[in-house]
């Protein structure tokens, strides 16, 4: 078993970064969702107010939980990371900045107007405050984003003193993937927050058919997660296969399982991937499709990971990064398939009456933090051997003075600490979820 301080280094951060990256996706999605709702409550629709308190409450939840966890994330770009951090930190001071003094700032202040100033501010104003919390957090994931997707296609630098030095602050944030994985991650995020509202909406709904602030919701969140579902395939996945193909090969034809190049190259639907040596199984291949996508011709030519390797260009892990796409796609086609159905209900006037479909909701509340967790996986696993694209190797960036028994003794303290705040998160939605809706005050009825 690798105890090495790298892998122990790569495995911290993966832990770390992928607890806090369920609460983000939640956070904005469910921001905008409310800012729909409490615009609609403002507007004069009693079932819209409550329901927007009661989201507001669990957005609440989500959103000091996503702080907390982000924090330790930062911080470890100094402790197990020190050598990355060196070599980035002329890059990275920017973005970083920008997001917690301009964005971070801006959600954090609105959140506390938002959470504790509904019956003390004009519903203008209050409605205000959550269209500021959710534009905070999309500015906020736009500069994380612009720090990631620097690393997946760096631009505007140079390499100076063994260090990368900014030399355009604009071609370095708009860098080649930088907008499609934004747009891309938005309407994921959209996806999460609609599946959440959803879910629970539809567990009020069996408990009591006649909660109209669930009912209000629901038609809300199914109608969002059906436009951001197909969003989140063409045209926002679309374009971000098409840069990928542009700019990291390597990546590509890991995801598609292309050992050798070769014109009018296949997409793989499905297969079953082997490492050693690496192959494909059991493919079921739609002929010519990789091509146009990479090139918009399906006789056009694609290189292979045999190509690329023979180039000088190693490639990621190929199974992890073929399943985790593949599953992700596939999870998306399911989301559509559920809010397309959603949709048709309620067009028919049949959805409340549907209760093995309210029933069925719940259980796919989770399924798009799987699908942006996967997508995390891709994007990272897919960089690898690379920290920084052909610039940087991972194994080039770890702390040197960090022992395995150090990083060990705090991951399982991050673990202990996660697993705690897992435990109260999940325990805090419930009840808040159990309760249900509240009955608004007597001076908002009417």
């Amino acid at each position: 078993m690798d105890l090495s301080p790298l892998f122990l280094s790569r495995l911290q951060f993966a832990l770390t970064i992928g607890f806090h990256f369920l609460f983000p996706p939640l956070s904005i999605g469910l921001a905008w969702l409310l800012v729909v709702l409490e615009w609609r409550g403002w507007r004069g629709d009693e079932a819209a107010r409550r329901a927007g308190r009661f989201f507001g409450r669990i957005l609440g939840v989500l959103f000091a939980v996503g702080v907390a966890t982000g924090i330790v994330m930062e911080f470890q770009f100094g402790t197990n990371w020190a050598e990355y951090a060196k070599f980035v930190g002329d890059i990275f001071g920017a973005p970083l900045a920008a997001e917690a003094v301009f964005s971070f700032f801006l959600e954090s202040a609105f959140i506390g107007l938002y959470l504790f100033g509904r019956d003390r501010l004009s519903p203008g104003a209050h409605w205000f405050s959550i269209l500021m919390v959710a534009v905070g957090a999309t500015l906020s994931a736009f500069w994380i984003l612009v720090a990631n997707s620097w690393q997946q296609t760096p631009a505007g630098f140079h390499l100076a003193g063994g260090r990368a030095e900014l030399t355009s602050f604009w071609a370095a944030v708009f860098n080649p993937s930088t907008h499609h994985r934004f747009f891309h991650t938005m309407a994921a995020s959209l996806v999460c927050g609609a599946f959440l509202m959803a879910g629970i909406a539809a567990w009020r709904l069996v408990r009591d058919r006649g909660e109209e602030a669930a009912r209000t919701s629901l038609r809300l969140a199914l109608v969002v997660g059906l436009v951001f579902a197909i969003a989140s395939l063409f045209p926002t996945g679309h374009f971000s296969a098409e840069q990928v193909a542009r700019t990291q090969p390597e990546k590509l034809a890991t995801i598609e399982g292309l050992l050798d190049g070769r014109t009018g190259a296949p997409l793989v639907v499905f297969g079953v991937p082997h490492v050693d040596p690496p192959r494909l199984t059991h493919a079921v291949e739609l002929p010519g499709l990789l091509s146009w996508l990479a090139a918009g011709d399906t006789d056009a030519w694609v290189d292979g990971m045999n190509d690329l390797r023979a180039a000088g260009w190693p490639t990621p892990p190929f199974a992890i990064t073929f399943a985790s796409f593949h599953l992700m796609v596939a999870l998306g086609l399911l989301f559509i398939a559920a809010a397309g159905l959603g949709v048709l209900l309620m067009l028919l006037r049949r959805l409340e009456g549907a209760r093995w479909y309210l029933r069925l909701l719940p259980w796919l509340l989770p399924l798009p933090l799987v699908a942006t967790q996967l997508g995390w996986i891709v994007a990272e696993v897919g960089r690898q051997p690379w920290v920084v694209y052909r610039v940087l190797r991972t194994r080039d960036a770890f702390s040197q003075n960090v022992t395995s028994g150090e990083i060990l003794f705090s991951l399982a303290l991050f673990g202990l600490v996660y697993l705690a705040l897992g435990i109260l998160t999940i325990w805090l939605l419930a009840r808040t979820v159990r309760r249900g809706p509240e009955p608004l005050p007597a001076e908002e009825v009417g």
